[in-house]
């Protein structure tokens, strides 16, 4: 089992419903950029998303115009990059999904047939009873088969949390209408479960980050790593003299 994909898949499913909280709050400024010029910038970033809101929701007021029956609050804020966010990963989530499914997942089991009985009459009723019931006992079974909630489907409930807890179910070979996963198979739901929990951690800020910046340390010329996420404070460090910056400036040297 691939546990370190069962992980990321668990990671989304969690934190999907954290995604759609944070998509209507106001942006965090605190949370992990560039360095100090990353923390800067996120002020222009906050502002581009405010001005981006007022324009959608402007939008939505001209339309309100035009319908007079409609009536109600105005729209929520919304945090567009998370949506952003959600679109990307429900999108690379499900065709991933259908991707796997239609590899792995055997066709539902067929309904019995009715027997023709004016070619191949039954000798006797008890004959035709038995045969009755079987029919209908097969019928459950190609019922139950079709209808198994362990079945990916391509219509219906195709969202992200869905996608992520059948893939997986398919990563820890768990029952179901389904094979057993080749390795070729489960690299790709890997690859896939690794690049959509890093967009869901980097969103909603839960990851620890570091990250080198291109600028030289000004002191001594050294390398600069900028650390930061879960919702800390960005802190940068010159692995060469050592010294320490914040967003107030320096605070070690």
């Amino acid at each position: 089992m691939n546990t370190t994909a069962a992980t990321h898949l668990r990671t989304i499913a969690l934190h999907w419903t954290d995604l759609h909280e944070a998509a209507g709050q106001p942006a965090q400024l605190g949370a992990f950029g560039l360095g100090l010029r990353g923390y800067l910038a996120r002020f222009d970033q906050a502002d581009a998303e405010q001005l981006e809101y007022e324009r959608h929701q402007a939008a939505h007021l001209r339309s309100l115009e035009r319908d007079p029956m409609q009536l109600g609050d105005r729209p929520t804020p919304v945090r567009l990059h998370i949506l952003d966010t959600m679109r990307a990963v429900e999108a690379a989530l499900v065709l991933c999904a259908d991707d796997i499914a239609h590899a792995v997942q055997r066709a539902p089991i067929a309904g019995p047939t009715a027997r023709r009985t004016a070619i191949a009459p039954y000798a006797t009723q008890r004959e035709a009873d038995i045969a009755a019931a079987d029919r209908a006992r097969r019928q459950q079974l190609a019922h139950a088969d079709l209808v198994d909630p362990r079945r990916w489907r391509y219509t219906g409930r195709r969202t992200a949390p869905h996608a992520a807890l059948w893939l997986l179910a398919r990563v820890e070979r768990a029952p179901g209408p389904c094979r057993h996963l080749t390795e070729d198979e489960e690299t790709r739901i890997g690859n896939v479960a690794a690049g959509a929990a890093a967009r869901v951690e980097r969103a909603l800020d839960i990851a620890a980050q570091q990250r080198t910046l291109s600028t030289p340390c000004p002191g001594c010329g050294g390398t600069v790593d900028v650390h930061g996420g879960e919702g800390r404070v960005p802190v940068a460090h010159c692995t060469g003299c050592g010294r320490i910056w914040t967003e107030g400036g320096v605070v070690a040297a």
